[in-house]
């Protein structure tokens, strides 16, 4: 298996850990109704959750992008480089959001959207 196609799984990952985050050492968590328990969260943990919702919203179009480049034999290089920096991008795009950083944030979800794209024309 490809170093790309890992990616898919550290990019399944991500929800998994900022949704962690958000809860992490939180008061009051609630898992009989975690949802609404999470609605209620602010600051940095409501910044971690919306996060993961977008961690989810993110996941189909790149590992589409991944597993197209896999199917059409894009050459290795390309692909695992633009899977890797993609991951960065978005590892990157959660450390802005938990600390409120919305312009930096919006450049590192633009980095990896432009990896995704990357992949397709990589696959053409």
């Amino acid at each position: 298996m490809t170093l790309a196609l890992w990616m898919i799984l550290v990019a399944i990952l991500l929800p998994v850990l900022t949704t962690g985050l958000a809860k992490w050492g939180a008061p009051g968590m609630d898992n009989n109704q975690p949802r609404v328990w999470q609605e209620g969260l602010s600051g940095w943990r409501k910044r971690a959750e919306w996060a993961h919702r977008n961690h989810f919203e993110a996941l189909p179009g790149f590992a589409a992008a991944v597993l197209v480049a896999h199917v059409a034999h894009a050459p290795q290089g390309i692909t695992t480089t633009l899977a890797l920096l993609w991951v960065g991008f978005r590892i990157a795009y959660t450390a802005c959001y938990v600390t409120d950083r919305a312009s930096l944030r919006s450049l590192m979800w633009g980095g990896a959207f432009a990896c995704v794209i990357g992949l397709f024309i990589a696959s053409a």
